[in-house]
């Protein structure tokens, strides 16, 4: 079967979102109406292969999963949760592709369907990860703060003067101070000014509480492990609040001490 009658055929076993055309190199690609995270378009291509065809996305999803961490390899938790999604939708990874070969004509539109699904769940991950990366940090920091005795709150909401609630990852009570500490940590560069303009936003919007308390103060703490972070970052939540570096816990204990 040549590539357009492929494509004639593709279109009338899909759903009407579905688009099908020749692709630029080879058999037929499939637009779906389906998103990645960022909102790019997940594409699936049919190929015509020994008297059957393959349906795969040409590792489109693995790929954009990877962009979104610095660590070009994946970890094995990350691999661990490739493998569910294939074994789940019973569709094969094959150098980095979600990928089902073999496929008979009169199960393509199904089969365009399961990697389209995998596609999309394989980049869900990303948010899986994340909030892990997150977790950890916030774990790490709990636990740095009871050694020191440094008595705090996790997970405390306050109300701005937008009457919006906004969610503290720590507010701590020295002697001398109490901070208001956000923690900025992503596993990816992707978030992180979507991260850091939110920090702004918060501290702006809960800074009347400084007029009741003087000895109040915004931290804004940054989980610099991984070289996510660029110096505009750093800038734009330092004209809001105080800024501390995970690497460099003893100046954040000085911050938490300040007079």
């Amino acid at each position: 079967m040549n590539v357009v009658s492929l494509s004639t055929a593709l279109q009338q076993a899909v759903p009407p979102l579905f688009e099908c055309s020749p692709a630029p190199q080879e058999g037929v690609r499939v637009r779906t109406p389906m998103l990645y995270p960022d909102g790019g378009v997940v594409d699936v291509f049919v190929l015509e292969r020994n008297g059957g065809y393959v349906v795969t996305d040409f590792g489109d999803a693995l790929g954009w999963l990877g962009l979104q961490s610095v660590n070009p390899r994946r970890s094995s938790r990350q691999s661990a949760l490739v493998h569910d999604v294939c074994q789940t939708l019973r569709i094969d990874l094959f150098r980095d592709q979600l990928m089902l070969r073999d496929v008979s004509r009169g199960a393509l539109g199904e089969s365009v369907l399961r990697i389209a699904q995998a596609a999309v769940r394989v980049s869900d991950l990303w948010f899986t990860l994340r909030s892990q990366a997150v977790q950890t940090t916030a774990d790490e920091v709990d636990e740095w703060l009871r050694e020191r005795a440094i008595n705090f709150e996790r997970q405390v909401s306050k109300q701005g003067r937008s009457t919006q609630n906004w969610t503290l990852d720590f507010e701590t009570h020295t002697d001398s101070r109490t901070c208001f500490i956000f923690l900025l940590a992503t596993g990816t560069r992707g978030a992180a000014r979507r991260l850091t303009e939110h920090v702004v936003a918060g501290c702006v919007d809960l800074s009347h509480f400084k007029n009741d308390q003087t000895n109040l103060a915004f931290v804004s703490l940054f989980d610099d492990t991984e070289d996510i972070w660029r110096s505009g970052d750093f800038s734009l939540v330092a004209e809001v609040s105080e800024v501390a570096r995970w690497s460099h816990p003893a100046e954040f204990e000085s911050l938490l001490f300040a007079k």
